[in-house]
């Protein structure tokens, strides 16, 4: 096979693969039983919540299902076993993914010169 031959055939494929492929790789949102960043397995309103931390030393986090349930601004202290305390709010959109099986993070008050990324995802 000469190169031209070769271009022309590989051009081919490519015109006809990779539509292909994006039509198999496609997905209908109607089909989809959960949100997207959703977890199948995971549901905030039934299991309640696990919070995580950044760059973490006691600090800790903890959302009920009836907080979750509630959907309201809520402000949470998350001192924990540090010695200086941190707030974070979870909003009333934040609460309306964590109840659609969505992880959310904010980002805490500054304390002690710092501030905390805390990620709240459903148990």
């Amino acid at each position: 096979m000469d190169r031209k031959t070769f271009i022309k055939k590989a051009t081919g494929a490519m015109l006809i693969g990779i539509p292909f492929y994006s039509i198999l790789s496609c997905s209908d949102s109607d089909n989809d039983p959960t949100p997207d960043g959703a977890d199948a397995d995971k549901n905030c309103l039934a299991n309640g919540t696990v919070g995580s931390v950044s760059a973490n030393h006691g600090h800790s986090i903890t959302v009920s299902t009836a907080d979750v349930a509630a959907g309201v601004d809520k402000q949470y202290n998350i001192q924990g076993s540090s010695a200086h305390n941190h707030v974070v709010t979870v909003s009333e959109s934040a609460f309306a993914s964590l109840a659609n099986n969505q992880q959310i993070s904010v980002t805490s008050t500054t304390g002690d010169g710092h501030t905390h990324s805390v990620t709240i995802s459903c148990a």
